[in-house]
């Protein structure tokens, strides 16, 4: 892709959710339509017209209502930003979705699905919040999720590396109600007992199973490279940002998101040339105005 080059863990931008679950036969269109974004716009400063975004995804069995219902969706967002031209409607990349975009490069082409490199550091993160604050717990345990902690234990979360908890957290308003701390484990406590109790390990290699099951067959990238190029991008970075990049020396040396990242490697490169050729051919495009002109 950019389905959204190396970022370390550190300063992870503030996530903005996307589909994080096990594969689905059917990406959500919000999914798809970020990815769609992060292949052909991001970087080009470039706006697309809804009608050759509606054409693409029907290849990938998105329906008109749904592309245009996604579309608005994300200008109410502030995702998008939606622009007139005579009696076209064109749609360009806002800040927040560059932003987003570029944190999903960085995960895919630059960080990577296997931590090979971890110092032995964790980051962690105590809070305690009113039981009434039910919706300031529910965006900051997404939050955290979203930069690669797991709950050690009530009120305790940890995450492998050095992660900018400023960066990830600082627009909750909730900093009063956290205390972050950075350190190593020490006997009696081993690494995996922390990645056993924080982390469905299991549960992640499952997604990397179902990835290979998908796309490790003769054949995944045919006839229309420009709807699988797009489906294969919204797998792969939904699969990398909901990974929490274990150590890769604690985990098994069969470990599924090594040979799923070989593969998804090889199957980009495949893609690229036809599908951008493809996209030339079908996508209206104009230069995004300046956002002072959007409607």
């Amino acid at each position: 892709m950019p389905n959204i080059a190396p970022t370390p863990r550190t300063g992870r931008h503030a996530p903005y959710a996307v589909r994080v679950t096990s594969l689905d036969p059917t990406p959500r269109p919000q999914s798809l339509m970020l990815n769609f974004f992060g292949i052909h716009v991001l970087g080009r400063d470039t706006a697309l017209s809804a009608g050759s975004v509606i054409d693409v995804f029907a290849r990938v069995g998105v329906t008109e209502e749904a592309v245009r219902s996604t579309l608005s969706r994300m200008v109410g967002r502030g995702l998008l930003e939606r622009h007139r031209r005579g009696r076209r409607m064109y749609f360009a990349l806002t800040p927040r979705a560059v932003t987003v975009l570029r944190d999903g490069h960085d995960r895919v082409w630059r960080t990577g699905a296997v931590n090979r490199d971890w110092d032995g550091q964790w980051t962690l993160v105590g809070f305690s919040l009113p039981e009434s604050w039910r919706r300031e717990r529910h965006d900051l345990r997404s939050r955290l999720t979203w930069g690669g902690f797991g709950p050690l234990q009530n009120g305790l979360w940890v995450a492998p590396g050095v992660v900018d908890v400023a960066a990830l957290l600082g627009d909750l308003s909730l900093d009063a109600h956290l205390r972050v701390f950075r350190g190593t484990v020490l006997a009696p406590t081993e690494a995996r007992q922390v990645m056993e109790s924080a982390f469905d390990t299991a549960a992640t290699a499952d997604r990397y199973r179902a990835f290979l099951d998908r796309w490790d067959r003769p054949g995944a990238i045919g006839a229309d490279p420009l709807g699988e190029q797009l489906l294969l991008h919204t797998d792969w970075l939904d699969l990398v940002r909901a990974d929490p990049r274990l150590p890769a020396e604690h985990l098994p040396a069969d470990w599924p998101a090594i040979r799923a990242e070989r593969l998804f490697q090889t199957l980009a490169r495949r893609c690229a040339t036809a599908a951008r050729a493809e996209a030339e051919r079908v996508l209206d495009t104009v230069p995004a105005p300046d956002p002072s002109t959007s409607s």
